[in-house]
């Protein structure tokens, strides 16, 4: 029997070493999200001895096996035995550090990070710190750029010689001959500063920076400029001009354009950083020039950020500064030959005018929207009227319908379709910024006359832009305002313009609900089964369907039963069809 037992014991390794040697690699995949699973079976000290051994290894495999298996690891530490034990999964998570494919790497940095605040101070030194020297003195790039993620993590809990060696690690990372692992260092610059002491900011990592932000590859330098957010933040004040500001001006006018783009995007945070003396005589230049950028995606990125920026400019001189400065590049960015810029500008430069206040907005601002929403860039027109409410706020209702709104109705009666189409869809966004009054006095009619369009596809769109509005003002506004004008059509002499009525009933049945529908709806619908025209008839018979569901039982036996018999027998097939199709759905037969 204890033999048995013991074979019983060894059961799990044997299942996951067949499956690891599967050639299916789901297979090897789902035995690896088990591991958590086999590792509670084996129990801890099993764990420990038998599988982590045999998955350090035995493990070369696909990626994305390797991603898992890194994934796991980061959540062991209990089945190891705790916190005392967690060293232990530092052999397969390091020859993980070391693969060739990078998402593997990141993941078992990630999941070495995690478990590194697991090690008591005495394991860090004697385990996790030599894993880290020997990841960055490795002689594959792949383990030194592994390295550059895991200084940060152990350097407050050593002492502090271990701390001069993890800075002259990183120092020989800095300068390393492979730009991927000067890029990994890069990245990690502004992580690694802040657990620093400040003397070693200023005497270590300020050099450091600057070397990286004039390292020869692009790719460093730009992320430099993202460290740059950082060691600003830990710097004191009369620092910042001499340590950081030289090499942020030469970011900024950088030869490659993604070093400029990444100033641009992070423009707002370094603002911050440097506070409002150096914002007023550095930035402010250097924001001018980006968005005059002879490359396109750093103005859009510099566009983008033109009302974080004006927003934390100190308020004592927020106002000079938009009007003398920012406000002249902004009204060349409005018509810039970039769809993209344009686009990012609308996003934002509504949320001017609650900077301006409401006499520049009138003046300045204004003719710059009026101009977006006159753009050929549907994207350009739909970030200005889904931004109308801050201007509304500023200005005012009569004094935007007084200039925007003549825009909006002339781009509602567009002579091309497509156009009109764009305008119908920001209607119902529209109403919800006007509100109900304003919108029955301006915009209602608009509405209604999109309804006999001659493009079928108008017609369509007005008919859904209706059950929006609906849903936005609710039913007794419709019961007001618009049931009695599409009922109206019902009698028109163009056949397609009956149509739309019941099209519109359709689409407004649900919203208005049984009584406005068993009341004002169903008589015009019944009393449309006698037109003349085929195609109106067979559409009587659908809508009969589609409001079916609506109406009580007592209307659809005593009312629509008899209408749909009626033309069921009708001498047109397409009317007998759906008549008929129509008893069978709401099973009136």
């Amino acid at each position: 029997m204890a033999g048995a037992d013991g074979d019983d014991s060894l059961y799990p390794i044997a299942v996951l070493i067949d499956e690891l040697r599967n050639e299916d690699v789901q297979l090897r995949l789902n035995s690896i999200k088990k591991l958590s699973t086999i590792a509670l079976a084996l129990g801890v000290e099993r764990t420990r001895t038998e599988l982590l051994p045999f998955l350090t290894d035995t493990i070369y495999d696909e990626d994305e096996v390797l991603l898992a298996l890194a994934e796991q690891l980061g959540n062991f530490t209990m089945l190891v035995g705790g916190p005392e034990y967690v060293h232990c999964l530092l052999p397969p998570l390091e020859s993980l550090a070391t693969v060739e494919e990078t998402v593997v790497r990141d993941k078992a940095v990630e999941s070495l990070r995690k478990i590194s605040h697991e090690h008591s101070p005495v394991d860090l030194e004697v385990h996790f710190e030599p894993l880290v020297k020997r990841l960055a003195s490795g002689d594959w790039f792949t383990s030194r750029t592994s390295a550059c993620g895991l200084f940060s993590v152990c350097y407050p809990r050593v002492s502090s010689t271990v701390k001069a060696e993890i800075r002259q690690h990183f120092r020989n990372l800095c300068s390393d001959d492979t730009p991927m692992v000067r890029r990994a260092a890069a990245s990690k610059l502004g992580e690694f500063a802040k657990v620093l002491e400040l003397d070693y900011v200023k005497s270590d990592i300020i050099s450091l920076f600057t070397a990286l932000a004039s390292d020869e590859q692009d790719s460093v330098r730009l992320l430099a400029v993202e460290a740059c957010v950082s060691i600003a933040t830990l710097l004191p004040q009369e620092d910042l001009e001499t340590l950081v500001m030289p090499t942020l001006r030469q970011a900024a006018e950088d030869k490659s354009w993604r070093v400029r783009y990444m100033v641009a995007d992070k423009f707002s945070e370094l603002q911050k950083a440097v506070g409002p003396e150096i914002t007023k005589n550095d930035l402010v230049p250097a924001f001018q020039n980006l968005l005059k950028d002879c490359e396109a995606e750093v103005r859009a990125a510099a566009a983008n950020k033109v009302k974080e920026f004006c927003e934390n400019l100190p308020e004592d001189s927020r106002e000079t500064i938009i009007m003398t400065h920012i406000l002249p590049c902004v009204k060349e960015l409005v018509s810039d030959t970039n769809q993209h810029v344009k686009s990012a500008l609308a996003s934002v430069i509504m949320g001017l005018s609650t900077i301006l206040g409401k006499d520049n907005t009138i003046e300045h601002l204004l003719p710059l929207f009026l101009a977006q929403l006159k753009d050929e860039c549907p994207e350009v027109r739909l970030n200005i009227i889904s931004n109308l409410d801050c201007v509304n706020e500023v200005i005012g209702i009569r004094q935007l319908s007084q200039s925007l709104l003549p825009a909006i109705v002339e781009l509602a009666e567009d002579a091309k379709w497509r156009v009109r189409l764009a305008i119908i869809e920001y209607m119902p966004l529209l109403a919800g910024q006007l509100g109900v009054e304003f919108f029955d006095e301006k915009l209602n009619s608009l509405c209604m006359a999109w309804l006999v369009d001659h493009v079928y596809a108008i017609r369509e769109a007005a008919t859904c832009n209706l059950t929006k509005l609906v849903e936005k003002f609710g039913a007794e506004w419709a019961q007001n305002t618009i049931v009695p004008k599409v009922l109206g059509m019902a009698n028109d002499p163009n056949y397609l313009h009956r149509m739309t009525t019941l099209f519109c009933i359709n689409a407004l049945s649900e919203a208005c609900g049984q009584e406005i529908t068993t009341k004002h709806m169903l008589p015009v619908v019944l009393k449309m089964s006698n037109d003349q025209v085929a195609n109106v008839r067979f559409n009587v018979a659908k809508s009969l369907q589609k409001i079916g569901p609506v109406l009580d039982s007592n209307s659809l036996q005593t009312e629509v039963k008899p209408v749909l018999e009626k033309l069921a027998a009708d001498q047109d097939i397409d009317v007998k069809y759906f008549a008929q199709e129509a008893i069978s759905v709401l099973a009136l037969a």
